[in-house]
């Protein structure tokens, strides 16, 4: 659909392992980004009632639920009007900015997510190069009711040394709500097995109140 898994055989796989490592349900965040991802609600529902078929055929028994990372622009600011979003949990909606341009208009569409019923969710606080030097930006966003979801992964510098300082600094604050992995390709797991069993990941929920859990 976007930049994840390539075939029904990858996806399989790739969930077989999330079940190995003990993950009892799933939530993929296709992305719909009008200009890169033409995905929509229906075709992302239609996907995922196609994947679930083919773990019923397997007889692989997990949870597999879909929602949406949505990119801030105008196509979501015309989606979010006519509330054609796709949630997760309580209404919660997953959002993701230009790594490296601030929008103008962050704290505006914020408060359009919150006065439309949503509780705004932004995806991998930790990947925004704008943000690195403003910190006082995460601050105000949390104010504001912002949900921060980290991405694991970026916590064994997959992404940049930078990226994992700052998502370090994130979990250091008890700034992070969610955890995600942002598993794309086979490759990745590994990664994220590695951090699962690192003691950087236990210390996440030492000084935040990660609420993954209330998903199941």
């Amino acid at each position: 659909m976007d930049d994840g898994s390539k075939t029904m055989f990858e996806s399989i796989k790739m969930i077989k392992k999330f079940q190995e490592m003990g993950y009892k349900k799933l939530i993929t965040t296709p992305h719909i980004m009008s200009h890169r991802y033409k995905n929509s609600s229906q075709i992302i529902l239609d996907k995922l009632e196609m994947l679930q078929d083919a773990l019923y055929d397997k007889q692989i028994d997990i949870a597999v639920e879909v929602a949406s990372e949505y990119y801030l622009d105008e196509h979501f600011l015309y989606l979010l009007n006519k509330k054609e979003i796709l949630t997760f949990g309580k209404n919660y909606l997953l959002f993701e900015l230009s790594y490296t341009r601030a929008p103008n208009n962050l704290e505006e569409v914020v408060f359009d997510i919150l006065l439309a019923g949503y509780t705004p969710v932004l995806a991998h606080p930790e990947r925004y190069l704008h943000m690195h030097k403003e910190f006082c930006i995460y601050e105000s966003l949390k104010e504001h009711g912002v949900l921060f979801q980290l991405n694991i992964n970026s916590l064994a510098g997959y992404y940049s040394k930078n990226v994992q300082t700052v998502a370090k600094k994130l979990i250091k604050k008890g700034m992070i709500d969610f955890l995600g992995s942002d598993v794309h390709k086979m490759e990745q797991i590994e990664t994220l097995k590695k951090v699962l069993q690192s003691n950087t990941y236990y210390e996440i929920f030492e000084k935040n109140k990660i609420i993954n859990n209330d998903l199941l």
